[in-house]
């Protein structure tokens, strides 16, 4: 069964809103621009760090168009496309020097490239550490010589680490496999090993990042999907990076099974926060110039739990599908 995906759930909010024809025009060309916006999210990291299994955890990618980059020069370089996102998965790094410069030469070109209007194509670049080994040698070298000197001015939301296999950080010692959570010994070393990660790319860069520890849930691969731990923490975080006006790409292809959000850490409710981020963006980007004021609410729902009115209407499909996709 077809679902319904966020930009129909935004025109026909639009068209039942009790709104001027001005404005419904304006909201409705406003749609049109956010539907041609893409995401492109580079993912990358050392050998084995779990790059592929994290892909599968976040995103609906069974649905997913494979490529390849579209230059005989990065032709290395997976390119999944889900609608408007767009994963660039590269080869991992750590198979010899004369691979790593290749595919190091690779990433640069892509990092540099720009799209239809002359922006950077990558939005983001996510670069996965193995939590199960204190070797970082290879993904400090990737992230502090390659990635980081090639994003430009805005490099710090620009990119985003994460520690995957955090289950695995003490070589599986003190995770409660019940509960799937680390226990507060391997909690105080995974905060401590985020900690020795940020200073040192602090240090080589002058780059301040927050890395995330969280398991993708698979152990090898082919094997069967286990329970992710702070997925909903790392999609969080990815869809904050995310530029603003292009957020509500996420709401059609992240993974829609419920059990991959259910355990993280309790420092936030991130399935609330990223449906908040969601539809903050959804309104900014359809509103643009169109002057309905205090009434947006309305059109598209609430933040909250309830849905808002206009002229007696009740009004939030786009409000009602954003809790149907991020309901961790």
């Amino acid at each position: 069964m077809r679902r319904e995906n966020i930009y129909e759930a935004m025109e026909n909010d639009i068209m039942r809103a009790d709104i001027t024809e001005r404005d419904r025009n304006k909201m409705l060309k406003n749609i049109m621009r956010l539907k041609e916006n893409k995401v492109n999210i580079m993912v990358t990291g050392a050998t084995g760090c779990g790059k592929s299994s994290t892909i599968n955890a976040l995103f609906e990618t069974e649905v997913a168009k494979v490529g390849a980059g579209v230059d005989p020069e990065t032709m290395a370089i997976e390119k999944y496309e889900l609608d408007n996102l767009v994963l660039w998965d590269t080869p991992g790094l750590g198979d010899g020097r004369e691979a790593d410069n290749r595919h190091a030469k690779n990433i640069i070109k892509k990092l540099a490239e720009t799209d239809g209007n002359g922006e950077v194509l990558i939005d983001l670049v996510l670069v996965i550490l193995d939590g199960s080994t204190r070797d970082l040698g290879t993904s400090y070298e990737l992230i502090n010589s390659v990635i980081i000197p090639n994003l430009g001015e805005d490099k710090k939301s620009r990119i985003l680490v994460a520690i995957n296999q955090a289950d695995m950080a003490m070589k599986g010692r003190y995770w409660d496999y019940k509960k799937n959570v680390p226990e507060k010994q391997l909690e105080d070393f995974l905060e401590d090993k985020a900690a020795s990660i940020k200073r040192r790319i602090l240090e080589a860069t002058g780059v301040s990042i927050e890395p995330i520890y969280y398991s993708a849930g698979y152990k090898e691969e082919g094997d069967v999907q286990g329970r992710p731990y702070n997925l909903s923490k790392l999609l969080y975080y990815i869809v904050k990076s995310t530029p603003t006006e292009k957020r509500a790409v996420y709401a059609n292809n992240v993974n829609r099974d419920n059990n991959m959000w259910k355990d993280s850490d309790e420092l936030m409710d991130y399935g609330r926060e990223t449906r908040k981020t969601i539809l903050d963006s959804v309104i900014e980007g359809a509103s643009k110039g169109a002057e309905i004021g205090g009434e947006i609410g309305g059109i598209f729902g609430s933040a909250g739990e309830t849905i808002g009115k206009v002229a007696g209407t009740v009004i939030g499909g786009t409000w009602s599908l954003i809790k149907s996709v991020f309901r961790f």
